[in-house]
């Protein structure tokens, strides 16, 4: 019997649409199916490195839907579960004229001890959505911005794992190395839960990128992928980073017109055909994709009924070369400065790094971007290179004109320059393993403008990291260090901002509301396994 390795997950949805994504044992067809609603939809199985995946596209739905499903693995029904605690998964699809909620956070380490990394914001979250009834606001969405998995930070299980497959000593130690290690990755983080496989299979889910899903540090500089690319494991470990991502990740991100017109998923379903193996055009397309980021579009977009949702891939689509550097290649930056616009009640743009962080840490990447790009002469610039990948200095602080011209867009938008100005303009990251809200002071903009960050998930700073962040959070403390940028010629930055909720340090998930014209948001904690407590609600419109 053909059995379900991985999955279900519910993917893209719109209004009348849905996605389920499965991993099986074997190359089969798989059907989702509920017979009370006219539900029967079936895909076969394409296969890349002995894995085989199946993406179900759903259609002809209701807006506002909520229907449970069965997955059907030729001809035996193998989800739900027999014996499950959980209730069936559900096709939850969106209604465009209610209240809108997302769900969001980063940095995830799974599996591992509560001793080591505390209590699981998913896992509590998946159980209060479980036990809650009617109580309970459901999300429509959950987005996770970035280290869905840690390719370099091992747990005791992922490292058993890999120490079975090689040699002890053989590079990268301690690390994955290819594409079968990420697939037991994902398998950690998103099947052995059952309280996380029930929510993947019922809450519509968003992901994107961040260093840790591929290595520490990831693009940090043009330097720092040289040194990569010098290493004779590399080749397999970043093909086999981004080409996992583009299936367990990336697929479900898009929507069925963007699948439907993929030039890579046809060529993976051809060359799955009649037993074949996809490996190789994987492998081709996420070496093309590493060094050459303008071949491939990570950042998504989608409208729902009043807000926009941005997703932006700050991670491979970065511009970094001996004489230039951007956050963003050109040609994202101008999807970027395409999407940017007005005529929405809500505008949220996601990035695995803040774009506004505490001032004090914001002066310092700048400072340090300047030195490290020649400010103080040759001999600064390779300290200032050491101090960027020591100290991991390389948010959109770090990225000046890339950071001068998100700003630029966001005020346009704002001051209703590009259609009328939207309620409020967020800002969605992770990636700092604290929350924390900060608002925007912008002379003649009609919109609130807020950086929100829920980081961790699950993986809290501890000891001298956690105190570090705690006082460069603190008002007055970003003077020194702005006089540092301005001895570098760094000019003042374009915004003004200040963190008016937060710093808070523990796992955490957040939930933002848009209702109408009105915008708030809540962090909460796990102070258990299965129960939530609140960190901080405010409203970000005004």
């Amino acid at each position: 019997m053909t059995a379900l390795a991985l999955g279900p997950h519910l993917r893209h949805v719109s209004d009348r649409t849905a996605t389920i994504w499965v991993e099986t044992d074997r190359p089969c067809e798989v059907r989702v199916v509920n017979a009370d609603h006219g539900l029967d939809a079936g895909a076969r199985t394409f296969t890349a490195h002995g894995h085989h995946y199946a993406i179900v596209e759903i259609d002809g739905l209701e807006p506002g839907a909520r229907i449970p499903y069965e997955v059907v693995i030729d001809g035996e029904t193998v989800w739900p579960e027999p014996g499950s605690d959980y209730p069936p998964g559900q096709i939850r699809t969106l209604d465009p004229d209610g209240t809108l909620r997302i769900s969001f956070g980063s940095c995830r380490r799974s599996p591992g001890t509560a001793e080591r990394f505390g209590h699981d914001a998913l896992t509590a979250f998946a159980h209060r959505l479980r036990t809650g009834g009617d109580a309970v606001a459901w999300p429509d969405v959950l987005l996770m911005v970035g280290d869905q998995v840690y390719a370099d930070e091992l747990t005791d299980e992922m490292r058993a794992f890999i120490n079975s497959r090689r040699a002890e000593g053989e590079p990268p130690v301690d690390e994955a190395a290819d594409f079968e290690d990420y697939t037991h990755l994902y398998k950690l983080a998103w099947h052995d839960d059952p309280a996380v496989r029930w929510l993947l299979s019922t809450v519509p889910t968003f992901t994107i990128f961040d260093d840790h899903d591929i290595r520490d540090d990831w693009n940090t500089s043009y330097t720092w992928r040289q040194q990569m690319w010098a290493q004779p494991w590399w080749r397999s470990r970043i093909t086999a980073g981004i080409g996992s991502y583009w299936i367990y990740q990336h697929l479900g991100n898009m929507s069925p017109q963007e699948r439907a017109s993929d030039p890579l998923l046809a060529a993976v379903r051809g060359a799955s055909e009649g037993g074949g193996d996809a490996g190789e055009v994987l492998d081709e397309f996420a070496e093309r994709a590493d060094k050459q980021p303008d071949s491939m579009r990570w950042s998504y977009a989608h409208d729902w009924g009043g807000t926009r949702l941005i997703v932006v891939d700050s991670r491979c689509s970065r511009l970094l070369t001996p004489d230039r550097r951007g956050m963003l290649d050109d040609g994202e930056f101008r999807w970027l400065d395409e999407q940017c616009q007005g005529g929405m009640d809500h505008l949220l743009i996601a990035s695995s790094l803040p774009y506004l962080l505490p001032r004090t840490v914001h002066h310092a990447e700048s400072w340090n971007e300047a030195v490290a790009g020649g400010a103080w002469g040759r001999r600064a610039a390779v300290v200032g290179e050491k101090i960027r990948q020591a100290a991991d200095l390389e948010h959109w602080a770090a990225f000046e004109r890339s950071f001068r011209e998100v700003a630029e867009d966001v005020i346009a938008v704002g001051k209703g320059e590009r259609g009328p100005a939207p309620a409020s303009i967020s800002f969605l990251s992770g990636d700092v393993h604290y929350s924390y809200l900060s608002r925007v002071t912008a002379p003649g903009t009609a919109s609130d403008i807020a950086q929100i960050v829920c980081s961790p998930l699950r993986n809290p700073l501890i000891g001298t990291y956690r105190q570090a962040n705690r006082i460069a959070s603190l008002r007055g403390v970003s003077g020194p260090f702005r006089a540092l940028a301005k001895l570098a010629k760094v000019p003042a930055p374009p915004l003004r901002w200040r963190m008016t909720e937060g710093p808070w340090f523990d796992n955490a998930i957040a939930t933002i509301e848009l209702t109408g014209r009105n915008c708030t948001v809540q962090w909460e904690t796990p102070h258990a396994e299965t129960a939530l407590t609140e960190l901080g609600r405010t409203s970000i419109t005004r």
